[in-house]
């Protein structure tokens, strides 16, 4: 949840980060792009450098990645050092779930694990429903950097409980960075991972600037944003459940429905934003395309079965 959170957190608060440095909104809005970037370089490099450890010690150091990043977002002086700590708070969200899934798959049976993996997206669906909602009011109540220090805070809590709750997987016997590095010769992970990047980008465009659009086109007040984000939450919950269940019966079938659930559940919104009830009712349908995370992992772990 706390991860889920770091991811979103930025995007609701844009506006009021954006005037505490004296930035325009598009300028804010590279926040968001570098904490993309740092999934981006931060999943595949820390993946492989980390191929032979015990994924329980691998999610501990990546929570404390998690508070150097959103600590560091908290306290930032100024727009520059936001935007490294928005870079370091995305290194590890990549990595996190990819472990953590791979955990959670490995504890159940095969006919199941895509389910496994759609609990631990759980996750982030609380984070929409609950985290983010909680965080962006916090930002509008008491400043957008006791939204950081919350999330850094989560981190702590997120370190202090994997211990307790998450069970040893000690790495696979023949784990190396040249066999993870091997993954990258599949063509069919180069098209799961082109899915993702185009399903998923859509909806980060949509996301990013979710707060101005629902204030200037829907004409919501400020205080009513955290509402409509927990209607995408809620979708997010719906998805990640049908949906896991869904791919472990047809994990090909999962993935083109959700794909062209997402492309025209954005269309729909686009045109109808400006009506605060259906802009509602797109964002809680467009939620549920997040189903696409747990199978498109799972179709990950089929093109690539010697990447742990």
């Amino acid at each position: 949840m706390f991860l889920g959170t770091a991811e979103f957190a930025a995007m609701g608060l844009l506006p009021s980060i954006a005037e505490t440095h004296a930035v325009d909104m598009p300028t804010a809005g590279n926040l968001v792009n570098l904490y993309a970037l740092g999934v981006v370089v931060g999943a595949p490099l820390l993946t492989v450098l980390t191929a032979r450890m015990e994924k329980r010690k691998l999610l501990m150091g990546l929570a404390l990645l998690i508070v150097l990043g959103n600590a560091g977002s908290a306290l930032a002086p100024s727009f520059g050092l936001n935007e490294l700590a928005r870079f370091v708070a995305g290194l590890p969200h990549g990595a996190y779930y990819g472990a953590a899934g791979l955990v959670a798959a490995s504890l159940v049976p095969r006919e199941k694990r895509t389910q496994a993996i759609g609990h631990v997206m759980l996750g982030l669906d609380a984070a929409n429903v609950a985290g983010v909602p909680l965080v962006t009011w916090m930002g509008q109540v008491f400043g957008w950097r006791s939204a950081f220090g919350l999330v850094a805070a989560g981190g702590v809590l997120l370190f202090v409980l994997l211990p307790l709750v998450v069970p040893t997987r000690p790495a696979e016997k023949d784990a190396s960075p040249l066999s993870e590095l091997s993954a990258f010769g599949s063509m069919q992970v180069w098209l799961t991972l082109a899915t993702a990047a185009i399903g998923f980008g859509c909806m980060f465009a949509v996301y990013s600037y979710i707060s101005s659009t629902l204030t200037e086109v829907t004409r919501l007040a400020e205080a009513q944003v955290p509402w409509m984000l927990a209607l995408w939450g809620l979708g997010m919950v719906v998805g990640n459940t049908a949906g896991g269940w869904l791919a472990d019966k047809s994990l090909t079938r999962a993935i083109l429905g959700f794909f062209v659930w997402t492309i025209a559940t954005l269309a729909l919104f686009a045109a109808v934003a400006s009506s605060v009830w259906l802009a509602g009712l797109s964002l809680f349908l467009v939620g549920i395309g997040f189903a696409l995370v747990p199978a498109l992992q799972a179709q990950l772990m089929d093109a690539a079965p010697r990447v742990q």
